[in-house]
């Protein structure tokens, strides 16, 4: 799903972002580019940053109830 119009940053980019170390929505936009247009994206980047660390830290409780 697109999330910037402005400049077509995907949900996957965000999420690939996180990833790879963006823990905030500002360090999400920076490395996608996502918000640098009219900023009316900024909700929904917030929405897919959350969400995505929320299951990084399910996972990882996960994996160490595994253990």
């Amino acid at each position: 799903m697109i999330v910037c119009h402005c400049k077509v940053v995907t949900d996957t980019a965000i999420r690939t972002a996180v990833s790879e170390g963006a823990r905030s929505v500002s360090a999400a936009c920076r490395a996608t580019g996502a918000g640098a247009g009219c900023g009316s994206c900024v909700f929904l980047v917030k929405s897919v940053v959350c969400e995505h660390m929320a299951t990084e830290q399910t996972d990882m409780e996960a994996e160490s109830a595994a253990s």
